[in-house]
C-alpha cells in the first residue's frame, strides 16, 4: 500500500461556512476510515487555512475520488486541493520501511 496526502486550501470564511456541511464531510471521512482508505485527516491550526488527509491505496485515485465528492469541495469551501504521494519510511505503517544501516 502506498500513502497519499490530500491537501486542502480553504476559503477565508471557512470557519463561518462549514457548520452546515460539517456532518456530511465527517460522514464521508469516517466511512473512508472504516473501509481503510483514510488513515488520518484534519485541519491545520493557527490559522485554520488548510486541511491534510492521509490516504492509503494503490494510486492517488483513492484521495482524488474523495476530494471530488467531498461536500467542502463541491460547495466551494475548499478553494484548491491537490494530492501528493508520500514515501513513508519509518513507523509501523510505513509503505517503504527503511531501517538504520539500510541504503
Amino acid at each position: 500500500m502506498k500513502h497519499f496526502l490530500l491537501f486542502y486550501e480553504v476559503a477565508g470564511d471557512f470557519l463561518e461556512r462549514r457548520a452546515v456541511l460539517r456532518d456530511a464531510h465527517l460522514e464521508k471521512a469516517w466511512a473512508a476510515s472504516a473501509d481503510g482508505r483514510l488513515v488520518l485527516g484534519g485541519a491545520l491550526a493557527d490559522p485554520v487555512d488548510r486541511g491534510v488527509l492521509l490516504f492509503q491505496g494503490e494510486s492517488p485515485a483513492v484521495a482524488e475520488a474523495f476530494a471530488a465528492a467531498d461536500p467542502y469541495v463541491v460547495h466551494g469551501l475548499v478553494t484548491r486541493w491537490y494530492v501528493r504521494e508520500w514515501t513513508t519510511v519509518a513507523g509501523q505503517q510505513a509503505s517503504t520501511p527503511v531501517r538504520p544501516g539500510q541504503a
